[in-house]
């Protein structure tokens, strides 16, 4: 397996490579991502990365043995470094995946490519000269843009049919896989921060939603649906971070019946059949496009003023029919000549006449400034669909997100997918998720969150969560302290790249706020998954983070797994490493008792562990309640 990137994917999917899957891993990073300190995944960044380097300095220099493998990025060479990680990967200097690069990491004799650099064109330029070098490799690319990613994958799928079909008839392995950190990671980081809103998974036929359950609640809904237990949660959800090892106290993944009934008071995370249908509504049409509704041009105080002044014309041409005896659609016209002072004085008329006449000029002066309000509202409105909102008056329960880069701008679109009120923060005023902000005419607040106000203007203290996803630990962690001086209970979900950071900012902010729920977010850990089974060629359907450990749930072909094949759904099931879902295109759940046949394809829930003795990559590990 050789893995390229420059960022801390790439360290991630590596280590997700070696350590659980043993497969052999080349990783390809720049000399600045080489020499950083191996165990945190992810670029050094500003002060955080500064704290960090200091405290754990002493730890490196025993890890590595020597200090200098590091130093031979900067050599001033052009050509790759060799040098050999801290899990047994090889490891590769290298500012760019030329072509000579991807030689030296051998992708002519290895199964499958990751390119998973944070630039799309440099990831795309080194798909095309891999898919050169090795018609056969098993390519997975990582794209922010959805519909290049598709025209990409054709491409290349084809470029590989051609090199290689017309000698055996197909492609064998050689396929494209493009995935986006961000589409993989944003529903999970939406999920976390709602309540009642749980990470959604999607098949043929079949939408599945995992939820919590509080202590105590059983293994079936009020209706009768029932669910399956993926996980027992820490006791009061605030128990020993996994990257301690979590103990007894920890998150208990994929438990059996037993477990749960003497889970205590530790809560439940379940799966829920949400429907047979296609998922979750689009958005609605409010506010989607850049034009308007006619209802949000005007103001509710102008259009009741106008339903007002309409009921006057009509109530003065009634009375003008009524007095006079003419006819109703003559009186209204004439009610309407008064009213724009275009008829003659009613000298000869009579006194009714002569006083609603009166009346209708007076009613017209009153049209003339509503009409002109209207205007002046219909064109600011016009104006204001391009520019950001800013966060109305009486806003509540909604959901502060900061930042709108690659990350914030999925979470974005997939709160508002959810009908989610939503108000964002960003510093940067050329951000890219500002267009997605104005397209969906979502308030945002330009400014440093840093700041004192901005949380302020972002309503804060009427929010129901805060979702600090931008791309600096300390401004993430930073946002999260000061909104807790302001609301102590507030629901927080950070965004940290390091995990030796991300672990003891969710173990102090636990402890200090045992009230209020914290859940630190880790992209690099909730895609990494998904990337390395697309490079064993697994189709993962998602990542469902428990705590700070991750369920994977996976398409597996029944065949050619003795742990699967000729057994029940219910017999098939290994706690501690996977249970059985459902059959891929088949409507609802299946059966308990359903014998699992060599042509059937089964939706899994799989701990990485699991899954990867489901790959045959490892050995079966005993007991199965230790695997994770």
């Amino acid at each position: 397996m050789v893995v390229c990137g420059d960022d801390g994917l790439a360290h991630r999917l590596a280590a997700e490579l070696r350590t659980v899957y043993n497969e052999q891993v080349t990783l390809v990073v720049p000399p600045n991502v080489r020499t950083a300190r191996p165990p945190v995944v992810g670029r050094a960044r500003a002060a955080s990365a500064a704290l960090l380097d200091r405290v754990v300095s002493a730890t490196v220099g025993r890890g590595n043995g020597n200090g200098g493998n590091g130093a031979n990025g900067g050599n001033g060479g052009t050509g790759p470094v060799a040098g050999e990680g801290p899990r047994g990967e090889r490891v590769l200097e290298a500012v760019e995946a030329t072509e000579a690069v991807l030689a030296e990491a051998g992708v002519e004799r290895a199964a499958a490519l990751a390119l998973v650099y944070d630039d799309d064109e440099t990831n795309i330029r080194a798909a095309l000269t891999a898919r050169r070098l090795n018609p056969r490799l098993r390519l997975v690319l990582r794209l922010y843009n959805r519909r290049l990613g598709q025209h990409i994958e054709e491409l290349l799928d084809q470029a590989a049919t051609l090199a290689i079909g017309d000698a055996d008839g197909g492609g064998g392995d050689a396929s494209t896989t493009v995935l986006s950190d961000a589409d993989t990671a944003a529903p999970a980081l939406a999920a976390t921060a709602l309540a009642g809103h749980g990470k959604l998974i999607q098949t043929d036929g079949l939408v599945l939603r995992a939820v919590e359950l509080p202590p105590g609640a059983g293994a079936r809904q009020d209706d009768g649906q029932e669910l399956f237990p993926l996980a027992l949660l820490s006791p009061n959800n605030t128990g020993p971070d996994p990257a301690d090892g979590g103990g007894e106290q920890g998150p208990r993944l994929l438990p059996d019946e037993a477990a749960v009934r003497a889970a205590g008071e530790r809560g439940v995370l379940a799966l829920e059949q949400v429907s047979s249908s296609a998922g979750p509504a689009a958005p609605g049409g409010r506010g989607v496009g850049v034009v308007p509704p006619l209802a949000s041009l005007f103001s509710r105080r102008l259009r009741w003023s106008l339903a007002g002044l309409v009921a006057c014309v009509v109530a003065l041409a009634v009375a003008l029919s009524v007095v006079t005896g003419i006819h109703p659609v003559r009186a209204f016209y004439y009610t309407l000549l008064d009213l724009l002072a275009i008829d003659d004085p009613a000298l000869r008329g009579s006194l009714g006449r002569q006083l609603l006449q009166l009346l209708s000029a007076l009613v017209g002066l009153l049209l003339l400034p509503v009409l002109l309000a209207a205007v002046l509202e219909a064109l600011g409105t016009f104006r204001t669909a391009s520019t950001l909102r800013k966060p109305p008056r009486g806003l509540g329960g909604h959901v502060v997100l900061l930042g709108l880069g690659k990350i914030g701008t999925r979470v974005l679109t997939r709160l508002r997918e959810l009908h989610v009120p939503v108000v964002c923060v960003e510093s940067d005023p050329e951000a890219r998720g500002l267009a997605v902000a104005r397209r969906l005419r979502v308030p945002v607040v330009l400014g440093d969150v840093t700041q004192e106000g901005v949380l302020e203007a972002a309503k804060i203290h009427r929010a129901q969560a805060l979702l600090a996803v931008t791309s600096a630990d300390t401004t993430n962690l930073e946002a999260v302290l000061y909104a807790r001086s302001v609301r102590p209970d507030l629901k927080a979900v950070l965004r940290l790249y390091d995990d030796d950071f991300a672990t003891a900012v969710y173990r102090t902010l636990g402890a200090a706020h045992p009230q209020a729920v914290t859940r630190s977010r880790s992209v690099s850990y909730l895609a990494a998954p998904s990337f390395a089974g697309a490079m064993l060629g697994r189709q993962i359907l998602g990542a469902i983070p428990v705590e700070r450990k991750v369920l994977l749930v996976a398409v597996v072909e029944v065949g050619g797994h003795p742990q699967l094949e000729g057994r029940t759904v219910e017999g098939a099931f290994r706690a501690g490493a996977w249970r059985v879902l459902a059959l891929e295109g088949r409507q609802g759940v299946v059966a308990g008792e359903y014998v699992l046949r060599g042509g059937d394809r089964v939706v899994v829930a799989a701990t990485r562990r699991g899954l990867a003795e489901l790959s045959g990559r490892v050995p079966p590990t005993h007991p199965p309640d230790s695997l994770s």
